[in-house]
């Protein structure tokens, strides 16, 4: 009597959660179509979790125009910017391991740096180092296909005159993360790569993700497209070292959710220590900015957020956390032409609604 009594309750409490899960899949299902009209053109991957519990992931399109392979929810992608999470947990690890302080300066570690005296880790972690961004800077084209160590990348902007005052200002900056992954290679003695590989792919179980490559053979790589006027055709070629750790990651949606496990199981660095990246800071003369350590920190519908995508040529992405209710919705896109940003966050809207406790 007593375990029909315990399977009853559990039914009923059960079936609320499931019909609610269910009705978000239809809605989530009909949003999407929109986004990959196209059934056998590109495609992308979506994924809506609570907790460690997927509720829903679906695949769409195309991973492979030429071949025709169709992309599965297990496809690995190019994740752009989405790669400053990673940085800026490793620097904040370092920081914890006391081998580093997020108010030194750079010139510690770059003593040639220019100015570097007056900007920050901090500064750089927050956008709010002045330093120009590499992307912005006419000559990249000329050098997008190069080769370069991390400090002849630093070398390419250095010189360049900085936009403004540190901590004068938020403006959303590449070369600041740049330099971030070459710091960490001073202070750990690996290379970002193989830094990232073990203490946090490894720590985090990541077993799909990685420093980018184009030519080794990577199972499940879903190819990266560009639309022309003509049509769609493969990605602009880059070096990996460009844009380095400021965007060179890749990864899948159920990894990008280990990660997020393993943030809030302090698998990488402590409760005090992670708390850092999602802190809002102020600029010099005290307005907060909404930008902590790798993370946008937003609000939807007044529930805070922490947000950031991902753009590099033939890929884009978008993920979405909401901490009070521990759901997660991610994106991921195969051509730089189909961006999932507003959508991920539309969902997140309608799984806030529906999955909340």
């Amino acid at each position: 009597m007593k375990k029909s009594l315990k399977l009853l309750l559990l039914i009923v409490i059960t079936i609320p959660f499931f019909a609610k899960a269910q009705s978000l899949d239809s809605q989530l299902d009909s949003l999407l179509s929109n986004l990959f009209q196209d059934k056998d053109g590109l495609g992308g991957v979506l994924m809506v979790a609570k907790g460690e519990k997927t509720i829903y992931k679906k695949a769409f399109g195309n991973a492979n125009l030429e071949l025709g392979v169709h992309m599965t929810p297990e496809n690995v992608f190019q994740i752009g910017s989405m790669t400053k999470q990673f940085t800026a947990i490793a620097i904040l690890k370092l920081a914890e391991e006391n081998k580093l302080n997020l108010n030194d300066s750079i010139s510690k570690y770059i003593p040639d740096y220019p100015s570097g005296n007056k900007i920050t880790i901090h500064h750089l972690l927050t956008h709010t180092s002045g330093i120009k961004d590499f992307t912005k800077m006419k000559t990249l084209q000329q050098v997008a296909q190069r080769d370069f160590s991390p400090k002849q990348m630093v070398d390419f902007f250095k010189n360049e005159p900085v936009d403004f005052a540190a901590g004068a200002k938020f403006e959303y900056n590449n070369s600041g993360y740049v330099i971030l992954g070459y710091i960490i290679e001073l202070i750990s003695g690996a290379t970002y790569e193989n830094y990232i590989n073990k203490n946090i792919f490894e720590a985090a179980g990541m077993v799909h993700s990685r420093y980018a490559n184009d030519v080794a053979i990577i199972k499940g790589r879903a190819y990266g497209y560009q639309k022309k006027e003509s049509g769609y055709v493969n990605k602009s070629k880059i070096s990996f070292s460009i844009p380095f750790s400021s965007g060179s990651l890749m990864s899948t949606v159920d990894d990008m959710l280990k990660w997020q496990n393993a943030l809030n199981k302090n698998l990488i660095v402590n409760s005090k220590t992670i708390d850092k990246a999602f802190t809002k800071y102020q600029l010099n003369r005290g307005e907060t900015f909404s930008y902590g350590y790798g993370w946008h920190l937003k609000e939807i519908n007044g529930t805070p957020t922490r947000e950031h995508g991902g753009s590099i040529f033939g890929f884009k992405t978008m993920g979405v956390y909401i901490p009070a209710e521990d759901i997660y919705v991610i994106g991921f896109t195969n051509c730089d032409c189909n961006s999932p940003t507003q959508i991920t966050r539309e969902i997140a809207k309608l799984a806030l609604k529906s999955l909340i406790k």
